[in-house]
């Protein structure tokens, strides 16, 4: 019998079969659902691909259409419409490192880039740049180098903040550039001022408490160990995995 979470419920896969490629060109192939279990038990234990248990059907089906479909911005397009609605009066912003593992982090010859991975201090890393609504869904999504600050990524991710909203972050998005994007599009930026800030800006307490959703955003995907561990040498598989874990998120509220 399948653990539990690793498998789409009945419910979250209503939501999801809709959504997905509907007309396939020649052969029939394996059922999307079972295949798409499988994806979900790869990144939920951390395993090989080639581990990948015979009841999802061939391992390398799974993988192959993991990637086929992420080219295809099949995934993006399922965490895009499921979160088209969303509560944007509150935003929260933050990010997470996660470690490389080994496996991930030997690349090939020619491979461009640092392919979101860094030297940081907890040895060589990725991190996740979120954005998360007021019930923790994310609704911005970048991936970097673990050395990367996070003020590097926060202009992009307020390009998909509605206006009139409000960003909670921490202090390490205290900065003028931010401040200034945020204003631009009639965002209040609620930041707590750096000390050594000369000029001042106003900051609810009683809002900031809020600001743990985003936390809560980032153990909740971490509970998949192909998350909380970066086994992928592609970032885009990586992110893309994210983005999958994340449609799930979603289809459970």
């Amino acid at each position: 019998m399948a653990r539990r979470g690793y498998e789409l419920t009945d419910r979250e896969w209503a939501i999801i079969e809709p959504l997905l490629p509907n007309k396939p060109r020649g052969v029939a192939r394996v059922d999307d659902r079972r295949v798409l279990n499988g994806i979900m038990w790869r990144f939920r234990s951390g395993a090989a691909w080639a581990e990948v248990p015979e009841r999802y059907g061939p391992s390398t089906t799974c993988y192959n259409r993991f990637v086929r479909w992420r080219k295809a911005g099949v995934w993006d397009r399922l965490l895009s419409t499921v979160s088209a609605e969303y509560e944007g009066d509150l935003v929260m912003i933050d990010s997470t490192c996660v470690r490389v593992h080994q496996h991930g982090a030997t690349g090939k010859r020619g491979d461009p880039g640092d392919r979101g991975m860094g030297r940081s201090r907890g040895g060589l890393t990725s991190k996740l740049h979120a954005l998360v609504d007021a019930r923790g869904r994310p609704i911005g999504l970048r991936l970097t180098g673990g050395q990367v600050h996070n003020a590097c990524e926060a202009e992009a991710l307020i390009e998909v903040i509605p206006e009139d909203a409000t960003l909670l972050g921490d202090k390490g998005y205290d900065s003028n550039a931010i401040r200034e994007a945020a204003a631009a599009r009639d965002i209040w930026a609620n930041i707590p001022n750096r000390s050594n800030r000369k000029k001042r800006f106003g900051f609810s307490q009683w809002l900031y408490k809020q600001r743990n959703l985003v936390e809560r955003f980032f153990n909740r995907i971490k509970q998949f160990r192909g998350i909380a561990t970066r086994y992928d040498k592609c970032p885009e598989n990586y992110l893309a995995a994210i983005k999958l874990v994340c449609v799930r998120l979603w289809c459970a509220h």
